[in-house]
């Protein structure tokens, strides 16, 4: 009997180093490993893709099996929660204070009234209206374990579940290995250390010839590149402020950032953009180091 072939592959560059390549969480993923045996790649490369496919499964608000669709199924019901879940919503709850309400982990709703797909679509009042009375995560009764939220509301991971994808799998990675590693999911990254010839990795941003020179750590990016729609001739992220509904007035093209950890990178990202007009300003009172582009 033939062996299945791996659902993922792995190559190597000139230059000596392993990349993984496999789709998980709706991107494009890779993985690139300096200095190690083509059998310790072959193994890595599996721990990645399984923890990418582990981390989906679980809280994906598209897989009728994960956490999260159990949660958005319990009809008001009081639902308790394993530790690691009840860490991402602890992280979720913080970005909705450090936002004012901007961010909101169950604003997903709201997606069923956008299409960004780079044509003219604006949402009605009165459609906002409407489901803006299912979002709000001050509704949400959450003591640590326990989450009960009202009928018709649901929550969404997906404004930090890929970053910590990102982080989770590093970490794995990691434990495994002293080799360099870096990990990128759909853009969204972070390595240990620098390259084994002990030059940082080099990172290209979309849309610009500017790159990053990464030793440690991670960078994120949020922006219209991919999904993006245009109303009364201005070009609209596909981000959405939790509080009106609708798309940021003014925000960048892009926001980039570059931080300690993937997940802090993309929170930083993310609530530049929320910051539309005022995305320089909140980065700088962040201390963050980031690039812009308008």
């Amino acid at each position: 009997m033939t062996a299945a072939p791996a659902p993922w592959s792995l190559t190597r560059s000139p230059d000596g180093h392993w990349r993984v390549q496999f789709q998980a969480m709706a991107s494009p993923c890779e993985v690139l490993m300096d200095g190690v045996s083509e059998a310790t790649a072959q193994r890595l490369a599996a721990l990645a893709f399984d923890e990418a496919q582990r981390i989906e499964r679980t809280w994906s608000r598209y897989r009728d099996d994960s956490v999260v669709d159990r949660l958005n199924r319990a009809n008001g019901a009081a639902m308790a929660v394993d530790g690691e879940t009840a860490r991402l919503i602890n992280f979720g709850a913080a970005l909705h204070t450090q936002s004012q309400g901007a961010f909101d982990l169950s604003s997903g709703i709201l997606g069923r009234l956008w299409r960004f797909d780079g044509h003219a679509h604006w949402a009605s009042a009165e459609a906002v209206a409407d489901l803006l009375e299912h979002v709000g995560w001050q509704r949400v009764l959450w003591d640590g374990t326990t989450l009960q939220m009202p009928a018709g509301m649901a929550l969404d991971f997906g404004g930090i579940g890929k970053e910590y994808a990102v982080d989770r799998t590093l970490a794995l990675l990691s434990a495994e290995t002293d080799a360099p590693v870096l990990v990128n999911f759909g853009g969204d990254l972070a390595a240990n250390r620098p390259r084994l010839n002990g030059q940082p990795w080099q990172v290209g941003i979309l849309e610009s010839s500017v790159q990053i020179s990464l030793r440690h750590g991670g960078i994120a990016t949020s922006g219209d590149a991919f999904r993006h729609l245009w109303h009364n001739g201005q070009r609209f992220s596909h981000i959405l402020d939790a509080r009106t509904g609708y798309p940021v007035n003014g925000a960048p093209r892009a926001v980039t950032v570059a931080a300690p950890t993937c997940s802090a990178a993309g929170a930083l990202s993310t609530l530049a953009m929320l910051n539309g007009a005022d995305a320089e300003t909140f980065l700088d009172e962040q201390d963050a180091d980031y690039h812009v582009h308008r």
